[in-house]
């Protein structure tokens, strides 16, 4: 008669699932609240994507180039030769840097993979990254899974805008300090750094020898001031890996569509990493891309027009119902604080308030290691149509009322 034998107990192991750098993060705020935008039927002023698509010839060229086979199998891991000429291209005529298109650019899906891959090919377990705070969420968790420690220096509302302390940056410097991740026009506050506060940051990583990651994404997008590049400081072209995509300036964010520039050593850096993400992506909207960078000048002044319109009217439907508003230089976004109105939780604010008036917003909170920093700020996105930010005000009016 065989033995009989005790069943295996499959009970997993105390150990959590997620990797432990990843434990703080969960599901982002924007599927939290863009899923509460649908379940109540509200405007979603969330997350940042148009509520339209962009030119109609850069959307031809994508199905042109579907139909001619051009991308539908891999494209070149650098990206086609076709798109790095036309980024090339796109750094000279607006800010007169030179790029070579075989060895300076690299094509990513998106931004946020080319930040992700930046991170990790540049960052050692335990190197510190100064980012300013508040900061796109993918920044931390990029940090986090290359190994490295996140050190904020907070932007600061004054004056009706957000401003950046250069002492705090300076004292947040340390021996072991690898990088600066930088962004501007920065999300979620609308700052523009001017150029004098950029002339001081690379001042500082020339001085500490600091590698810089410098997300322009809405290069584009600038309402007051001007937007310049900090690779194109003194000392700055070899240590700056520049981060730019197709989403924010043409309204196709659904394509995933971005880029780096950089020297030949950081891009032959950044593309080891990349090559193990997504190792290419996006082959015919490449080709589409690579003409809408070389629309003429005329779409982009337009384009910033359009938004600065929209911006305005939202911010002064903001004041109206009752939020203080700091007006933003450039981005789609407006940031409020909710203090005027009697609140003082932007989470429990955000929560109720596609109950209340139909309207979701993101609370800015989730953008800072310091929370109770950011707890009385919201953010409101205006890249929607003109008559659904109208809609929008009209339906945040009723707050004042209460």
């Amino acid at each position: 008669m065989a033995a009989m034998t005790t069943p295996r107990d499959h009970t997993p192991s105390p150990r959590p699932l997620l990797n432990r750098r990843l434990a703080e993060f969960g599901t982002t705020i924007f599927a939290e609240m863009s899923a509460l935008a649908l379940t109540t039927g509200s405007i979603n002023l969330g997350q940042g994507f148009p509520d339209t698509d962009g030119p109609e010839e850069v959307r031809e060229a994508a199905v042109r180039a579907l139909r001619d086979g051009r991308g539908n199998q891999y494209p070149p891991g650098p990206g086609i030769p076709e798109l790095r000429t036309a980024i090339a291209d796109h750094q000279h005529h607006r800010y007169g840097l030179s790029y070579d298109p075989d060895t300076e650019v690299l094509v990513t899906a998106g931004a946020t993979e080319a930040i992700a891959a930046s991170l990790l090919a540049l960052l050692e377990p335990g190197d510190e990254v100064v980012a300013l705070e508040p900061y796109y969420d993918s920044y931390a968790a990029c940090i986090a899974m290359a190994g490295g420690t996140r050190v904020p220096v907070t932007l600061r509302p004054h004056e009706g805008r957000y401003v950046l302390d250069l002492d705090e940056m300076r004292a947040a410097i340390t021996p072991r300090t690898r990088l600066i991740l930088l962004n501007s026009p920065h999300n979620p506050t609308g700052t523009v750094l001017t150029r004098e506060e950029l002339a001081a940051i690379a001042a500082l990583a020339v001085e500490r020898d600091l590698l810089v990651v410098t997300d322009e994404v809405y290069e584009h997008l600038v309402f007051d001031g001007e937007h310049i590049p900090l690779a194109s400081f003194p000392g700055m072209r070899e240590r700056t890996v520049t981060i730019s995509s197709a989403g924010k300036t043409f309204s196709f964010t659904g394509w995933k569509v971005g880029w780096i520039t950089a020297s030949p050593a950081l891009v032959t850096a950044v593309r080891s990493a990349k090559q193990f993400l997504t190792y290419v992506s996006a082959g015919p909207f490449q080709y589409a891309v690579a003409e809408a960078l070389r629309l003429p000048d005329a779409y982009f002044t337009a384009l910033r027009d359009d938004l600065r319109a929209k911006r305005d009217l939202l911010c002064a439907g903001l004041a109206d119902a009752g939020f203080e508003v700091y007006r933003p230089a450039g981005t789609y976004f407006v940031t409020t604080d909710i203090r005027p109105l009697g609140e003082t939780d932007s989470f429990a604010f955000c929560r109720a308030l596609p109950e209340r008036c139909g309207v979701v917003a993101i609370p800015n909170a989730v953008f800072y290691d310091h929370r109770e920093v950011g707890a009385p700020f919201v953010r409101f996105a205006f890249c929607k149509r003109h008559d659904v930010v109208e809609e929008a005000i009209k339906r945040l009016s009723t707050l004042r009322k209460r």
